[in-house]
């Protein structure tokens, strides 16, 4: 990995494994011996940065439950929590086009580029032209996308939800939650920029941030506001999503270019296009449509039913969000080498991103399948959560579940076609026809099977997406210096030993959860069985992935006792 000497002195401790290629030059000498310096470095900074995002990750995570279980218990699972939901449909989108999915894909290959460039002595600072060029311009564009959303509210609750018993709250909360549009875009803004100054600890606590805005404001607000309280808090959580990162940022755009250049391939220049920005954001779009689909369907059925739906995927969900995280960590390992004309690199390093965040899906998934009922049980069974609503939700959580090798391979699949700074066009189709399989098959099975039939639609369409960009891949010309492909082959057995280690592991936990009549000790029962016998069956399988994930446990337990991992 290409270490770019960026951060200032004295700077954050995910910045630790940031080392000056020329002290690297001055100790390891030149070639083979600065490339394995190079290599040397790269290992720890992943560890220190995968640590950091996985324990921020977590944090976030573990809160968005609280924030769950607040709002469960304070609102319960009726017409009030369905008409927040509508409007959650705002910042959903938000996130997934302007954190997540969207502009993270797109500028952090920008950036990556540009940082390149400043450390091989490029005049005037690349990075610092780069923000003056796009970020006034995306402030304005985000500002007047808000404002239209305020103003159309009473017809985007009519077209996401014309079942809703009482509109005119969802109006309401949609009109708050239209300031998240643009402060969420400042926050992937600052995310993408950080990140691709490999700077990690900023950009992962930003969902601590958000959710603890979110249930301060339920809790100080509720009595007064109702659910309404719960639309301010996503607001006054994305102002704290952009607080917690902007020192950090600053530091790091105020700092000095370094004055060295560093010998290497050419970087060409080339400005962001806009048909980057429009493919990536035309393709999150596309995908969070999901949501869209499954509302509209859900919004007919009795009151609950889309709080139900919310609630399975909001659990199940958790673990496709961790396996990810170790995409989020490598995208710009990958956009570098790209941007150096190391194709070998990234495509090596996309395989093992591909195999390591399936893995650890697949665990999750066993777990969430066996031990729904339990879960469900222990985080929202309480005021007015009732023991229906658990035993429903439950139920759709299970067949949500079924779908996130599929989340997990679009989400880690998509950064490979945008990780040069290109645009591509086949994502969106890709994802084109795996919307129009949940909508045919959720329109067709809705009346018969409920919310269930939704998940199942889900999970098929998500799944078909994440075939259709497996095989695009396999096209890609590993010729060129812009392109990343992977061995389909090789991806496909590894995902089926995984697979197949999940079947077992899955039906061994159901069975150990059942023996158990208490709800705590039926989900220990259940996820200590899922793991012992997921993790060394995929290892007898033969799958590279577990082997992998347990050097790289064994990595981090060594550096966390000799002290090393700050």
């Amino acid at each position: 990995m290409t270490v770019v000497p960026s951060q200032s002195p004295g700077s954050d401790t995910d910045d630790a494994a940031t080392v000056p290629p020329a002290r690297v030059a001055a100790k390891t000498g030149d070639g083979a011996d600065r490339a394995s310096a190079s290599s040397s470095v790269s290992g720890s900074f992943l560890a220190r940065a995968a640590l950091v995002t996985a324990s921020l990750s977590i944090a976030g995570s573990l809160l968005g439950l609280v924030r769950d279980q607040s709002l469960a218990r304070l609102f319960g699972a009726g017409s009030d929590t369905d008409a927040f939901l509508v409007a959650w449909t705002v910042p959903e989108f938000a996130a997934t086009l302007l954190i997540e999915d969207g502009l993270a894909i797109a500028l952090i290959p920008a950036f990556s580029m540009a940082l390149a460039r400043r450390a091989r002595g490029a005049p005037g600072d690349p990075v610092r032209a780069l923000v003056c060029a796009t970020l006034p311009r995306l402030c304005l564009a985000l500002a007047a996308v808000a404002a239209l959303i305020a103003g159309t509210a009473p017809y985007l609750v009519r077209a996401l939800a014309p079942g809703l018993p009482d509109p005119w709250l969802a109006v309401d909360c949609t009109r708050i939650t239209a300031a998240c549009v643009l402060v969420f875009g400042l926050a992937g803004y600052c995310s993408a920029a950080l990140r691709a100054h490999r700077c990690f600890l900023a950009p992962a606590a930003i969902y601590v941030a958000y959710n603890t805005g979110i249930i301060a404001s339920m809790f100080l607000l509720g009595e007064g506001w109702g659910v309404r309280s719960a639309a301010v808090g996503v607001a006054a959580g994305g102002c704290l999503m952009v607080a917690v990162q902007l020192p950090s940022l600053w530091r790091r755009l105020a700092s000095p270019a370094p004055p060295f250049a560093r010998a290497g391939s050419v970087v060409e220049e080339r400005p962001m296009q806009l048909a980057l920005i429009a493919a990536v954001l035309l393709f999150a779009l596309c995908r969070q449509s999901q949501v869209l689909a499954e509302r509209f369907l859900a919004s007919g059925l009795p009151a609950g039913a889309i709080s139900h739906l919310n609630y399975a995927q909001k659990v199940a969900q958790i673990p496709m969000t961790l396996s990810l995280m170790v995409c989020t960590v490598t995208f710009p390992v990958v956009a570098r080498a790209l941007a150096d004309g190391d194709t070998e690199r990234a495509r090596s390093r996309v395989e093992r991103d591909l195999a390591l965040a399936s893995w650890l899906v697949l665990l999750g998934m066993c777990a969430v399948i066996a031990c729904a009922p339990q879960m469900i049980e222990l985080l929202f069974q309480r005021g007015a959560f009732t023991s229906g609503d658990t035993a429903a939700t439950a139920d759709v959580m299970r067949v949500y579940a079924l779908g996130l090798l599929g989340q997990t391979l679009v989400g880690a699949l998509v950064r490979s076609y945008f990780s040069a700074g290109r645009a591509s066009w086949y994502p969106l189709g890709a994802m084109a026809a795996g919307i129009a399989v949940t909508s045919w098959i959720g329109a067709g099975s809705v009346h018969s099977w409920g919310v269930a039939g939704i998940a199942a639609a889900n999970a098929l369409g998500i799944t078909v997406t994440a075939t259709l960009l497996l095989a695009g891949l396999r096209t890609g010309r590993p010729d060129s210096p812009h392109s990343v492909s992977v061995r389909v082959r090789p991806v496909l057995a590894e995902l089926g030993r995984l697979v197949s280690a999940a079947a077992v592991a899955t039906a061994a936990g159901a069975f150990a959860t059942s023996r158990l009549p208490s709800p705590a000790a039926g989900l220990t029962a259940g996820l200590l069985t899922v793991t012992f016998v997921f993790v060394p069956l995929s290892w007898a399988f033969g799958a590279q992935s577990s082997a992998s994930a347990l050097r790289s446990l064994r990595a981090v337990t060594r550096r966390l006792t000799h002290g090393r991992l700050r």
